[in-house]
């Protein structure tokens, strides 16, 4: 009988051990290999020689403790990994574990015990030392360095994850922004199918939630808003600052919550966002369309994310409150603490400019100042607190009765000015002022009693009377005090500088 070479590269009728080993060596030295790669061609051998019928690699989860299934042929029994666990009654060195029809054979591999080595068939005694020995190795080295390509992609993610995180969060110039930032990282981190994030006040209440992958976008969990986190029975699990996670809703020792169920999850990770003060929010990622076992990486991710993402958050926080306080600042500076209007300061940098662009587009500008008759006698007969209220109803009959871009200023006492920013010809600075005494006349209510005043408006125009904010005022203040002269103070009535009309 001439000899050859069968396809797996064992020599064609040598012993099935044998040829197994030989196959082995020539699999190896040409492939990078999966342990599913590896039980395939293992199984073909092993069925002949010792009559194998099933087959399974667990690989060891070194965080948990966990055997995890790797690669399996043949049918799965249900006390595979109670078998494979016996392994570790055993000391490290020693031989194959055997119950039954089933042998089970430690992956080890630089002194460390990587997985278990599950067979099932009639006849594995025959099975030589040497053989399992080298299958053993084989295995424990194909996953350690699966194992280790795992570890390296997991830290090019997780890393990458982060990083970006920080790029884009760091410069979030909101809480909600930032929480938009952190939402989208978390499921790109996860590679989940949706992600919420919920912040909670000091009292735990949810006040704000933006989501990620739901097609109703956040209106499907704007319902958890206003309510208290404490009733969540996830919020429960997190809020000493552990991240809690759930495969499968359905059996989890974590019940689902309310965002849970709103998003449809089947299984998720939820992660606290701590402050030093407490609790400030929670992320949640997960999938709706399946379960999912999640691994000691995903914890490890969990946490990282956990941080840094109340640290984006508690920045983002600071960098609006500090905006805040400039603006509040800035409008301090540039407003009246009684009405709200713009003070004199922000008229005059308006005027100048609104002056700058009427000369440079051949616009008109018109520039006028109010002074309130009968203003007087409602402070000396019903009290200061009474002006000040009727100042204020006085701010916003002005407000309405000019045009949109137009500026209604407060300068002081009961004296206004009004800036028509552009088309302010006479026409159209007459109808202003006209609309305006006419408002002024209607009766204001003041603390339960009626007030009756009016205002004496003075107009200057640009460029016709004037080309500058001081020549403007001086110009519509003396227009001012002659259309009081002229009425007496009865009502109101208003004068261009230079013309009466």
């Amino acid at each position: 009988m001439s000899s050859g070479v069968g396809a797996a590269g064992a020599v064609l009728g040598a012993d099935p051990q044998d040829a197994l080993l030989a196959a082995l060596v020539s699999f190896m030295t040409k492939d990078t290999p999966s342990a599913q790669h590896v039980l395939d061609l293992a199984a073909r051998h092993l069925g002949e020689a010792a009559g194998l019928t099933a087959a399974t690699v667990f690989e060891l989860d070194s965080e948990t403790g966990l055997l995890n299934p790797a690669a399996g042929c043949g049918r799965p029994g249900t006390r595979d990994q109670l078998v494979a666990g016996k392994v570790f009654r055993l000391a490290a060195g020693a031989a194959p574990l055997v119950s039954g029809e089933q042998m089970a054979v430690r992956l080890r591999i630089g002194g460390q015990t990587v997985g278990v080595l599950l067979l099932t068939g009639g006849d594995l005694g025959v099975l030589r030392p040497d053989v399992v020995a080298s299958l053993s190795l084989i295995f424990a080295t194909t996953l350690q360095g699966l194992a280790a390509e795992k570890q390296r992609q997991f830290l090019t993610h997780a890393s990458g994850t982060i990083r970006r995180l920080f790029e884009q969060g760091m410069t979030a110039a909101s809480m909600e922004a930032a929480c938009r930032i952190l939402a989208s990282s978390s499921a790109a981190g996860f590679r989940t199918e949706h992600a919420a994030i919920v912040l909670v006040d000091p009292d735990s209440t949810v006040t704000y939630v933006h989501s990620v992958g739901l097609p109703e976008g956040d209106a499907a969990v704007a319902p958890v808003v206003g309510k208290p986190a404490t009733e969540s029975p996830v919020w429960e699990a997190i809020k000493d600052g552990k991240v809690a996670f759930a495969g499968n809703v359905a059996t989890s020792a974590v019940r689902p919550c309310d965002l849970a169920r709103l998003m449809q999850l089947r299984s998720f990770v939820a992660m606290p966002l701590m402050s030093a003060q407490g609790p400030v929010g929670a992320i949640m990622c997960g999938d709706s369309s399946a379960t999912r076992e999640w691994t000691s990486r995903d914890r490890i991710l969990a946490e990282q994310l956990s941080v840094e993402g109340a640290l984006i958050i508690e920045s983002a926080g600071m960098r609006q409150a500090a905006q805040d306080h400039v603006a509040a600042l800035s409008h301090q500076a540039f407003h009246d603490a009684l009405t709200g209007l713009p003070n004199r300061t922000h008229l005059i940098e308006q005027t100048e400019r609104s002056v700058r662009d009427a000369g440079a587009g051949r616009d008109r500008v018109a520039l006028m100042v109010l002074d309130l008759n009968g203003f007087k006698q409602v402070n000396d007969t019903a009290g200061h607190q009474a002006g000040d209220l009727l100042l204020q109803q006085v701010a916003r009959r002005l407000e309405g009765a000019v045009r949109e871009g137009d500026v209604v200023s407060r300068l002081g006492g009961d004296e206004f000015a009004i800036l028509l920013t552009r088309d302010a010809d006479e026409e159209v600075a007459s109808t202003v002022a006209g609309r305006i005494c006419e408002r002024l006349r209607r009766p204001f209510e003041i603390e339960g009693r009626k007030v009756s005043i009016g205002g004496s408006v003075g107009i200057a125009l640009y460029p016709d009377d004037a080309t500058g904010y001081e020549a403007l005022m001086k110009g519509a203040d003396a227009a001012m005090y002659e259309a009081k002269r002229a009425t007496k103070g009865r009502g109101g009535g208003f004068r261009r500088a230079k013309a009466i009309f």
